[in-house]
């Protein structure tokens, strides 16, 4: 626990917030920066006098429990929480994906992209928004609902969802989706959207059981994706991927190789020529 560093940090966030941003009446005789120590207190849920030792330098360590209170009381961010909470001494606590929101700055890029196969999926393999040429050589991927919205799931429960790519790819594409779960799993733990995805597809595939007991763990090399078309045929495409700050979205954009014939293909999907049924 770092006492001084975290009474000063406490002390000018409570001189940034305006009695206004919490809901309280400003009242003619206000001589602080910002709210009072009392006013603070009462918003964590804590009293006056533990608050004051806080901030003067003399109080107790603080447990999670509390940190949590301060900082949903002086309304911190995300990353001013995260750094509450190192202050006093322990690990930042697990921020909850976020399932439906595309980030603004992912956003932003994706609309740029309105002549290449591109979408934004969780990392759950739920695809939440795709570009135009996205759709035709994937189909429509946000039309799904339920448990069916992650690809990880369909992929072990319709078959139809295989067709996508040719049968000698399916083994490693299946290894892939596993040990791209098993990271989600590791870093949001039990009770998590990704523990209840595990849990829905255990009893549902063999497949996925048996993988999921060798836990295996994702390759830095991304190789070439082969995806079977129905009207162009085979694509030999690779997939980069952009992930977000706090890594709960990825950009996916497919490319080809410089005058390769799956570059063409390519072309005659941004140019409307290839609709996927």
């Amino acid at each position: 626990m770092d006492r001084a560093r975290l009474a000063t940090f406490l002390r000018t966030r409570r001189d940034s917030l305006q009695p206004e941003d919490v809901g309280l009446p400003r009242g003619r005789r206000r001589r602080t920066a910002g709210l009072r120590r009392e006013e603070v207190a009462a918003l964590c849920d804590v009293s006056a006098d533990y608050y004051s030792r806080l901030e003067q330098q003399r109080g107790p360590h603080p447990s999670e429990q509390m940190l949590s209170s301060i900082s949903r009381g002086l309304h911190l961010s995300a990353e001013e929480r995260d750094h509450l909470f190192r202050l006093g001494g322990y690990p930042t606590p697990r921020r909850a994906a976020r399932a439906d929101h595309v980030e603004p700055g992912t956003r932003r890029i994706l609309d740029r992209l309105v002549d290449t196969p591109a979408q934004v999926v969780t990392l759950l393999g739920e695809t939440l928004r795709q570009t135009a040429p996205a759709v035709a050589l994937l189909g429509d991927e946000t039309r799904h609902t339920g448990p069916a919205r992650s690809l990880h799931y369909r992929w072990f429960t319709d078959p139809a969802t295989r067709r996508i790519h040719p049968e000698d790819d399916h083994p490693a594409h299946s290894r892939l989706l596993v040990s791209h779960l098993h990271a989600t799993y590791a870093r949001d733990g039990k009770g998590s959207r990704a523990a209840a995805l595990v849990d829905a597809l255990l009893p549902a595939s063999a497949e996925f059981a048996l993988l999921w007991r060798e836990h295996p763990v994702p390759e830095a090399y991304c190789a070439p994706k082969r995806i079977l078309h129905p009207e162009l045929g085979l694509l030999e495409l690779h997939c980069q991927t952009l992930v977000d700050a706090d890594r709960s979205q990825a950009l996916q954009v497919f490319t080809a190789a410089p005058g390769s014939e799956s570059e063409d293909k390519l072309r005659l999907l941004s140019a409307g020529q290839g609709h996927r049924v």
